[in-house]
């Protein structure tokens, strides 16, 4: 099945304590059905000091499902993803506008 969110992505979160926060997929784990989106769902995690990094407190971007994620459209809205044929390519559409991704 073809994906329906990538990296690079712009989303927006609907469920969770991130509820309504937007931010770019940097990465996708199909397998596992969840995405990394930055700024979002957000945990600190704290580091040994080493010789080649400072240490301490670090916020670092967690995984969140897929299914907490839509797409934002051109007009900032969230939008579901549908598919379609264009020629002899499948492209990616928002539902909202009708727009090619």
């Amino acid at each position: 099945m073809a994906a329906k969110l990538r990296k690079g992505d712009k989303v927006v979160v609907l469920t969770g304590k991130d509820k309504g926060k937007e931010g770019e997929i940097t990465a996708v784990m199909p397998k596992d059905n969840k995405a990394v989106v930055d700024g979002v769902n957000v945990a600190i995690r704290h580091t040994k000091q080493s010789p080649s990094s400072q240490g301490g407190r670090l916020a670092k971007a967690m995984p969140i499902d897929l299914s907490n994620l839509a797409l934002v459209d051109k007009n900032g809205k969230a939008t579901r993803v549908g598919f379609r044929m264009e020629g002899d390519k499948k492209v990616r559409y928002a539902k909202t506008t009708g727009e090619a991704i």
